[in-house]
């Protein structure tokens, strides 16, 4: 990895953007929207706060708390959207550069990573043991989770690490042996999680298609939440980065019920 430039505990812009690109192999992945430093601010960084989404409530909270960055998985200008700098886009932008604060972001690559990534988090916060991958990019895992005889026991556990319960479609006394699982908007992935046979299929959404496949495959589905399943990776990222430079990184849980 490429030398960071440190000055006790603080860390350049471009170097925390290096750093991070390298570990996460940014550069492989073809993303909708563009990953690592998104808006420029503040040259050294001592604090970064952590969120699920660059909205306008993290960035004051950010502000509040002084940071000098703020890290997210859903950052901003993603493909298709109204690229035009006004309205609502316009006011989180003048905060932002108003208080010269930094903005990062990794899509697609904090979701696969195998360590710190979202799947692999999830995974390792609910104790499920990791078999294999599938998808592009590998970003869905599938395995066993040891603690679950059941897809209702699947689901008490999932309620009580992320704080929702799980909209469940299927039967709750069906035995568990093995699952699948990808964080997020993954709904288009359960054919493939179908595929695989598994018992159970553990998502942030669900499309009004994938309920008949869950009925017919027999194959039980576990909506638990866009924000909830996302949680994770960004925590695990400002865990490594105050081990790494000692940088203050508090989490700030902008509540979502999607």
């Amino acid at each position: 990895m490429a030398e960071e430039a440190m000055d006790g505990m603080s860390v350049t812009r471009e170097a925390l953007a290096t750093h991070l690109d390298e570990l996460l192999q940014s550069a492989h992945f073809k993303d909708y929207c563009p990953n690592g430093l998104q808006v420029e601010g503040r040259a050294t960084i001592r604090r970064v706060v952590l969120g699920v989404t660059a909205n306008r409530a993290l960035i004051e909270a950010a502000i509040a708390r002084q940071a000098d960055a703020i890290l997210v998985h859903h950052g901003w200008f993603w493909k298709g959207e109204d690229g035009r700098i006004a309205g609502f886009r316009r006011q989180r932008l003048r905060a932002l550069l108003a208080h010269d604060i930094n903005l990062y972001a990794w899509h697609l690559p904090l979701d696969a990573h195998a360590e710190l990534g979202n799947n692999a988090q999830l995974a390792a916060r609910l104790g499920w043991q990791v078999e294999g991958r599938f998808g592009e990019y590998d970003l869905g895992f599938h395995g066993r989770a040891p603690q679950a005889a059941t897809v209702g026991d699947l689901a008490v556990a999932l309620d009580l690490q992320l704080g929702r319960a799980p909209l469940l479609i299927g039967e709750p006394a069906q035995p568990l042996r093995r699952l699948a699982w990808c964080s997020g908007g993954a709904q288009d992935w359960f054919e493939a999680a179908v595929k695989l046979g598994v018992d159970a299929f553990v998502s942030g959404e669900i499309a009004e298609h994938c309920v008949h496949l869950a009925r017919e495959a027999g194959v039980a589905y576990l909506a638990c939440g866009h924000h909830a399943t996302e949680r994770y990776g960004v925590i695990a990222l400002g865990e490594h980065l105050t081990e790494r430079f000692g940088l203050d990184c508090p989490f700030v849980d902008i509540d979502s019920p999607v």
